[in-house]
C-alpha cells in the first residue's frame, strides 16, 4: 500500500482552549485553598456558642480535607484498545494508542491497558512486544517532561527539542531515535506481510 492511499483512522490535532482549562483548574485550586483558610480563620471559639457548633465546624473541615486529597480515592480503570486488521489499522498506530494510554497522568497501579486483536495478527503481536520494551523508556520520559500529546508519533511531530537543558536534550534525542528505529522496523515488516 502506497503512502498516498493511506488514510489515518485517528487524527491528532492540537487541543483548543488549554489555557482556559488551566485557568479553570487554577481557579478551582485557589477556591479550595480559600475554603481551608476560611475554616481555620473562623473556627468558633468556646465563647461564641455551644460545643456542637465547634464539632460541626471541625467535621466539615475534616471532610473537606479528606475529599481534597482525592488521588487515593480514584477508581481503577480498564482501557481496552481493539484492533482487527493490521492493514486497515497499522500496528504503529495501534501501539501509539496503547502507549499514549499507558502514559496517562493517572496512578499506574489503578490503570490497566489491554490490547484486543480480533485478527490475531503476528505483526500486531510482535509490535506489542517491542512496544512493551519501549514503554520502559517512553512512560518515564512523558512524566519527566510532562509530554503532550502522549502518543510518541504525535509528540515528535509537534514537539521542539529542549536545547536549553543538555541532559534533557540528550534523553529527548535518544527516545526519538528509538521511535524512529521501531517505526522503520514496523514499516519494513508491514511491507513483507
Amino acid at each position: 500500500m502506497e503512502s498516498k492511499d493511506y488514510v489515518p483512522l485517528f487524527e491528532t490535532k492540537p487541543a483548543k482552549g488549554r489555557i482556559l482549562f488551566r485557568l479553570y483548574a487554577a481557579s478551582i485550586f485557589v477556591a479550595i485553598c480559600m475554603i481551608f483558610v476560611y475554616r481555620v480563620s473562623y473556627f468558633p471559639s468556646s465563647l461564641e456558642g455551644p460545643a456542637v457548633a465547634r464539632w460541626a465546624w471541625s467535621g466539615m473541615f475534616l471532610a473537606e480535607l479528606c475529599f481534597s486529597w482525592y488521588e487515593k480515592y480514584l477508581p481503577r480503570i480498564d482501557v481496552f484498545v481493539c484492533t482487527a486488521d493490521p492493514v486497515i489499522e497499522p500496528p504503529t498506530m495501534v501501539i501509539n494508542t496503547v502507549l499514549s494510554v499507558m502514559a496517562y497522568d493517572y496512578p499506574p497501579e489503578k490503570l490497566s491497558v489491554y490490547l484486543s486483536d480480533d485478527g490475531g495478527s503476528d505483526l500486531t503481536f510482535y509490535a506489542m512486544l517491542e512496544a512493551s520494551r519501549f514503554a520502559k523508556e517512553w512512560i518515564p520520559f512523558c512524566k519527566k517532561l510532562n509530554a503532550e500529546p502522549r502518543s510518541p508519533e504525535a509528540y515528535f511531530q509537534s514537539a521542539v527539542e529542549p536545547i536549553d537543558d543538555p541532559i534533557m536534550a540528550k534523553q529527548w534525542q535518544s527516545v526519538k531515535v528509538i521511535i524512529q528505529c521501531h517505526s522503520h522496523a514496523q514499516d519494513i515488516s508491514g511491507t513483507m506481510t
